[in-house]
């Protein structure tokens, strides 16, 4: 049996407000009547229901997130970062699988409002247009996870996706290479796609090192799949390749995988490098040097942001985290 707020009033002979009071850690009881009004609850087991508390302190204390692939191995760390800021103050997460399509996305933003979740992640996916209206016209605050808008002042958390893409192609560089390639994820995507490419390029440009149509294999995505495929589409049109920057750790490792179905040496007669630093890229053979994302704390970072929003009413500045080359094995110095 269910037991109702009325439940617990009525056993403990005081009013439904009161009980409400004591939920809710307001004043206006004796210390008496809150020790009463618990055992009662712990008696009936009695749990508060979570939206008609919101309807009193206008919080429900959730937060719902809407990613676009679930099966990532990076939606695994950032989430990794927001549950435990959720956890430490107090409150849940919903997490909603968007697949970057238009009509679920609206769906799942429809699907938050009317469970009156304080605030939403929106994270690694372009905000377009009708979102953002969507969400403004309700008021509810929202930061970017992974991606920014250059359309709308929605405070974001994430890399510098040209600076981290640059010291990846340097990294390359400065171990001797001079014969670079590079499998990209979708050229039209203007929050990974673009800017990685953009960094490759300017690497190489600043270092006079020639670049053409060769050195570049273009992808339709990020996944294990476009990196199998891209390195063989990337031996066969640029054969002098000595060292590949890949564009997520997922297409790496497809990369490290099409090397070996090959007979290619990793790092001996090419190296690679990827884009994320995954708990899949340690595991790896061999074990892949990357360029880390603090995966994990931005998530913590852009919950941390919604709840500064929720306490304060002030809107946050942006936050650029920090990116490092994690040196592992796929790279070999070339002499």
């Amino acid at each position: 049996m269910s037991y109702t707020i009325k439940d617990v009033a009525k056993k403990a002979n005081v009013s439904i407000a009161t009980v409400s009071r004591i939920l809710n850690g307001q004043g206006g009881y004796s210390e008496k009547t809150k020790f009463k009004v618990l055992k009662v609850i712990e008696e009936l087991g009695y749990q508060p229901n979570a939206v008609a508390r919101g309807l009193i302190n206008k919080r429900t204390h959730t937060i719902g997130v809407l990613f676009p692939k679930l099966s990532s191995s990076l939606v695994t760390d950032l989430l990794d970062g927001i549950e435990k800021a959720a956890n430490d103050n107090g409150s849940s997460v919903i997490v909603c699988h968007t697949e970057s399509n238009g009509e679920k996305t609206m769906k799942y933003l429809q699907l938050l409002i009317e469970k009156r979740v304080d605030g939403i992640i929106f994270a690694s996916e372009i905000l377009k247009d009708e979102y953002y209206q969507f969400v403004t016209k309700t008021r509810m605050p929202m930061i970017l996870l992974s991606t920014e808008s250059y359309a709308y002042q929605v405070p974001f958390v994430k890399v510098n996706d040209l600076h981290a893409a640059y010291t990846a192609a340097k990294h390359l560089i400065d171990k001797g290479h001079t014969e670079i390639g590079m499998i990209s994820g979708n050229k039209d995507d203007i929050i990974a796609g673009i800017p990685r490419i953009e960094g490759f390029m300017k690497a190489l440009s600043d270092h006079n090192i020639p670049l053409g149509s060769k050195n570049i294999v273009f992808s339709r995505g990020f996944t294990f799949p476009y990196g199998v495929e891209g390195l063989k589409s990337l031996v066969k049109q640029f054969p002098d390749v000595t060292a590949i920057f890949a564009a997520s750790d997922e297409m790496a490792i497809g990369a490290l995988s099409a090397a070996y179905q090959m007979g290619i040496k990793v790092p001996d007669e090419i190296s690679v490098i990827g884009y994320d630093n995954l708990n899949l890229a340690e595991m790896s053979i061999p074990p892949l040097t990357t360029v880390g994302q603090p995966l994990s704390k931005m998530g913590e970072a852009a919950a941390e942001m919604l709840f500064s929003i929720l306490e304060t009413g002030e809107t946050p500045e942006s936050r650029i985290m920090p990116h490092k080359i994690i040196e592992r094995m796929s790279v070999k110095e070339r002499t």
